[in-house]
């Protein structure tokens, strides 16, 4: 990687271009490299002297910074009194090119999100391409930290900059100190396609998820996870570690992280999951990353990708054969979602549930093996997913000789877990080791938003003054507001597809009813390109056509979400009522099974966004009797209670 070059403009003036380049050019390798990056980087350093000399020669310049989550670095960072200017250098450029764009609003929002010297202060994204042409730049107040991105070519960088600095600084404010800004902690909380990315190039999970009080309890579950592993191997024993959490508490992660560490010293782990949409996204994610990275083409870096299996198909292959798995640590993420015995007799004439198979797989091992199960609370949303209680019942009643690992709220069944319990009386033929490092407690979904889960379980168990608070008072920089027009909606979140930042409307499956407004829940949609297509692909969830169910989102996130609330789950006087469409017309839904399985729906809808999210309540219809005024407007006015601003 590069070095990095920090100094006072003036001094910036008085060093000749070969010593600055000599600072960018330490610990560059890549001779031919090098050479094409020398040349670039002495263009940049002339252009800026003959731009600097009208600044102020107080102001600090950094070049190369590094964006650890990136693994990239930023051309130019200029420390101007209370601001911070990005600027994305292109040389010989002669358009200011949507990558380039893209690339430096990204730059900018990571340092707003993640970097701690830069909180509070307005950070001015510039794309400098030299030899464009001169581009109009408007200046506004857009209420973000984050401005308007400005374009510059060689002959007015320092305009460009100066005009910026008179519109936005803000005398009153404390001037940046650029040694504090230099060394600040800078704390990113990847999404779960990047986490895999980072892992899967050789990076270290822990370095790249540290934010917040997330970052202690994901290393504290990992930590105590390897702690049971290595025990197990000591005493030759088989064990099951049960993982609980908050909904985007990271379990993916610390999964992930785990099957990483274990690499390392404890012989290889498999990652497993039944959640057919997040295998396709996180396969196909790494496949594009490693075609990229090594430039292979993406058929034979498909081939290379083995980091995520399906685990429908891992259990169908060993089921069918004899062989002992050549690996003794599997991490099984949703385990609640594994299928019951009847399910999965129907779907693959098994007459075992999916935990019973994988116990006896695992059991095949003469000495150690270990199951790790991800608990995600109370987002069962499908018939046949057995839930904890088939776990707990197959462990007490064919693998006592199982040692147990579970949290104190997956014994206790508390809310924050759905109130769901391993077993309903412990029995006393196990041994069961409780470690409280096994839940964790804290979203790094939303990393702007601990509370999020708990305004969710709030708001979904009828309790609006209990939501009202959190929202108010632990939710302000999480935006969350409610509308009834689906075009304000819209536009409300392509103010905000910025960077590479995704933005994407979803839905429940059971919202039938969205057709007249051009959103069909039933429709497939292609949730790799979906997931991960640019922004101008309307394929892409950021065009903001096709909506996403549960059952593509559940596991993954978006920034910005736009739930568009259907009338399967509406409000009335006496609680919340459950509804499918069957046919021409809504029915009651009476089961309890089936009233859980739309509440979970809604549970894991509304926690897909990381920075904010925004609902979209229909109007109904005065001649459309699938579609009454009251249905919609009841639970339109139960929101609002809750605190939530009508844009």
């Amino acid at each position: 990687m590069p070095g990095k070059y920090q100094n006072k403009i003036s001094e910036f003036l008085k060093a000749d271009n070969e010593t600055v380049v000599g600072h960018l050019a330490i610990g560059v390798t890549n001779h031919q490299l090098l050479m094409q990056q020398r040349t670039s980087w002495n263009h940049q350093v002339t252009f800026l002297k003959e731009a600097f000399q009208h600044l102020p020669q107080d102001w600090q310049l950094i070049l190369e910074y590094p964006i650890p989550r990136r693994s990239k670095r930023i051309d130019v960072i200029l420390l101007a009194n209370d601001l911070i200017f990005v600027i994305e250098f292109k040389d010989k450029e002669t358009k200011y090119m949507p990558d380039a764009i893209s690339q430096v609003e990204d730059y900018s929002l990571d340092l707003r999100d993640f970097h701690k010297q830069s909180a509070s202060f307005a950070l001015i994204p510039i794309v400098w391409a030299s030899e464009a042409t001169d581009k109009s730049n408007r200046l506004f107040d857009n209420g973000d930290f984050v401005k308007p991105t400005l374009f510059s070519n060689r002959q007015n960088l320092h305009s460009t900059i100066k005009s910026a600095f008179e519109f936005y600084t803000n005398t009153t404010n404390t001037k940046i100190d650029p040694g504090d800004w230099n060394n600040s902690e800078y704390l990113p909380t990847p999404t779960i396609i990047e986490a895999a990315q980072h892992l899967f190039s050789g990076q270290n999970v822990r370095e790249i998820s540290r934010s917040h009080a997330g970052s202690e309890n994901l290393t504290d579950t990992t930590n105590a996870i390897l702690k049971a592993i290595k025990d197990a191997q000591e005493k030759d024993e088989k064990i099951i570690c049960f993982i609980t959490g908050v909904p985007g508490a990271g379990k993916t992660l610390a999964g992930l992280n785990i099957v990483h560490n274990v690499e390392n010293h404890s012989g290889k782990g498999v990652f497993l999951s039944g959640n057919g949409p997040l295998v396709k996204v996180l396969t196909e994610a790494l496949a594009r990353d490693n075609s990229k990275r090594n430039q292979i083409s993406l058929v034979q870096s498909r081939r290379e990708i083995a980091f995520v299996q399906n685990v429908h198909q891992f259990l169908d292959f060993y089921h069918n054969n004899d062989q002992t798995p050549q690996d003794k640590i599997i991490l099984f993420d949703e385990a609640q979602r594994a299928w019951n015995a009847e399910h999965s007799k129907r779907k693959f004439d098994r007459d075992f549930s999916e935990a019973e198979m994988l116990f006896n797989i695992m059991n095949r091992n003469e000495g150690w093996a270990v199951i790790v199960a991800l608990i995600g609370s109370g987002q069962e949303i499908n018939t046949g997913e057995a839930g904890l209680a088939e776990w707990g019942k197959t462990i007490s009643e064919k693998f006592s000789n199982w040692r147990i690992y579970i949290s104190p709220e997956l014994k206790d069944g508390t809310s924050n877990i759905a109130n769901y319990k391993l077993f309903e009386t412990a029995p006393t033929n196990l041994s069961i080791t409780e470690l409280p490092e096994l839940h964790l407690k804290v979203s790094i979904r939303s990393y702007k938003a601990e509370k999020l889960s708990e305004w969710v379980v709030a708001l979904l168990e009828d309790e609006p003054l209990t939501a009202k608070e959190l929202l108010q008072n632990h939710l302000k920089d999480y935006p969350i507001f409610i509308t009834r027009n689906l075009e304000t909606a819209r536009k409300f979140l392509r103010n905000r597809n910025r960077g590479h930042r995704r933005t994407g409307i979803v839905a429940s499956s059971g919202a039938r009813r969205l057709k007249p407004f051009g959103l069909d829940v039933t429709a497939e949609i292609d949730v790799a390109n979906w997931f991960l297509n640019p922004k101008e692909d309307v394929r892409s969830s950021c065009f903001l056509e096709l909506p996403a169910t549960e059952f593509a989102v559940q596991g993954l996130e978006l920034d910005w979400v736009g739930l568009c609330w259907g009338d399967d789950f509406r409000k009335e006087d006496s609680g919340w009522s459950f509804h499918a469409f069957k046919g021409t017309k809504w029915q009651l839904e009476r089961q309890d099974e089936r009233k859980q399985f739309i509440k979970n729906k809604y549970r894991v809808l509304l926690t897909r966004g990381r920075e904010g999210l925004i609902i979209f309540i229909p109007e109904g219809s005065e001649t459309d009797h699938t579609r009454p005024n009251k249905n919609y407007d009841t639970t339109y006015d139960y929101l609002k209670r809750t605190g939530i601003k009508e844009l």
